[in-house]
């Protein structure tokens, strides 16, 4: 099968390796998903309530799911042709000129989004594993151990594509379940903090106003977004399946697909549900670093985030890569080798590491990139494509389905955007850098 042209340049179908195997995608889609987002479960249940919030998780669970499966379906849309990347669909459903303008600016918010994320995640966990295995060493400002953390990724960005990091990806998705449920189960053993508070609403910062809750309700609602990433990816990883007339893609694409979103519910629910018993409506943005002790089991579980961080970093910058050196290649004519692969890829996690760096707010930045990036993506993006290729009947059951996600994920991406905004300029005006 050949894959479709592009308003984009892109690399050959030739440099896509097709070997992967189902369980290949759930380590990708586990890697993809799990990891900053079910840390600040808990947070956003704070503000939620318990009530709402499962309500939140339980919906973006399932209406998620159902938007990927739209997207696996989509692969191979037309016979003979694989859609390998979310932009080849979009030119596809919406034209040449509109689609890439729809779908690229949406999926690099995504990608990039999410490695800004993780370095911050990476940066604040390795924190507070020295911190509990050393208590009494000289502290150091999380700005420096975010540079730390970064560090690792100008070394595993030089690997070629997602195919070199199966292993890596598959011990990042080992982690995931791993210290999702040391969370859980330290969070249990704990039991609630003395006077712990379930309000309903927690109170922001600064002068504690109902606009701040309010707001605050609106950024956790992009958190539990965040939560469930990895559409912008997974037609990425798709491409890495093989395909035949008789066995097609997305056989063991959906099967890969309902393991990791297994694998992610075992590891999201018991984190939210344990995290706010455990703390109420005072627990921080990450669980992990509101538990104290054990101190060696609080160490091991924030190490682990560290290294499932490590390999989501390189799933979601491994489209980036192709994407800027094929840009580099074609337009300005640059020889594909080493050179550009060095220069490329490391300018691109200097520049994700740069902002890391200059805006650690963990949760507001989950809850600003999962309403204004991952939303789109994950919500309603793949059903205005489904709608646009497959034109359902007007009102029947997957033409209702289809508008009912559009118009839940356009809410959701107003008021969490505005919500996580907010959030991030009240924490910058107060964040001392260096201090």
């Amino acid at each position: 099968m050949v894959s479709p042209s592009s308003a984009l340049p892109k690399v050959a179908d030739e440099a896509t390796p097709r070997r992967a195997k189902w369980w290949y995608v759930t380590f990708h889609n586990v890697t993809a998903m799990v990891g900053a987002g079910v840390l600040s479960l808990p947070y956003a249940m704070a503000h939620l309530g318990w009530g709402p919030g499962m309500v939140a998780l339980l919906a973006s669970w399932g209406i998620t799911l159902y938007t990927l499966r739209l997207l696996i379906e989509l692969h191979e849309c037309v016979p003979g042709v694989r859609f390998d990347r979310l932009r080849d669909l979009g030119a596809h459903a919406l034209g040449p000129r509109l689609g890439p303008w729809v779908v690229v600016p949406q999926q690099l918010i995504v990608q990039l989004g999410c490695d800004m994320v993780y370095m911050v995640t990476g940066g604040k966990c390795l924190q507070k594993f020295a911190e509990s295995a050393c208590p009494r060493c000289a502290p150091l400002h999380r700005s420096y151990w975010i540079c730390i953390f970064g560090s690792s990724q100008f070394l595993l960005s030089q690997l070629p594509n997602l195919d070199a990091i199966t292993a890596v990806s598959f011990a990042a998705a080992a982690m995931s379940l791993c210290y999702s449920t040391i969370s859980w189960a330290a969070c249990v053993a704990r039991g609630p903090v003395p006077g712990v508070s379930y309000d309903a609403y927690k109170a922001g910062t600064g002068t504690g106003t109902a606009a701040d809750s309010a707001f605050r309700v609106f950024s956790a609602l992009g958190q539990v977004a965040f939560a469930y990433a990895g559409h912008g990816v997974v037609l990425e990883i798709q491409a890495t399946i093989p395909s035949t007339p008789t066995k097609p893609s997305r056989a063991p694409m959906w099967k890969g697909t309902v393991a990791a979103y297994l694998v992610t519910a075992a590891c999201y629910f018991p984190v939210a549900v344990a995290g706010y018993w455990a703390f109420g409506r005072d627990v921080g943005d990450n669980v992990l670093v509101a538990l104290q002790r054990p101190p060696w089991l609080v160490a091991a579980a924030n190490m682990m985030v560290v290294i499932h961080v490590v390999g989501s970093y390189q799933v979601y910058a491994m489209p980036m890569f192709e994407s800027i050196e094929t840009i580099m290649a074609t337009r300005f004519r640059l020889p594909r080798g080493l050179l550009l692969r060095l220069v490329a890829r490391s300018a691109y996690v200097a520049f994700t590491l740069f902002v890391a760096v200059t805006f650690p707010f963990f949760g507001d930045l989950l809850g600003f990139f999962g309403g204004f990036g991952f939303t789109p993506t994950s919500y309603f993006l793949p059903c205005v494509l489904w709608l646009k290729i497959k034109k359902p009947p007007r009102f029947s059951a997957s033409w209702c389905a289809n508008w009912g996600c559009i118009i839940v994920g356009v809410l959701l991406m107003l008021v969490s955007t505005i919500g996580g905004l907010r959030s991030i300029v009240q924490d910058a005006s107060t964040f001392q850098f260096y201090s």
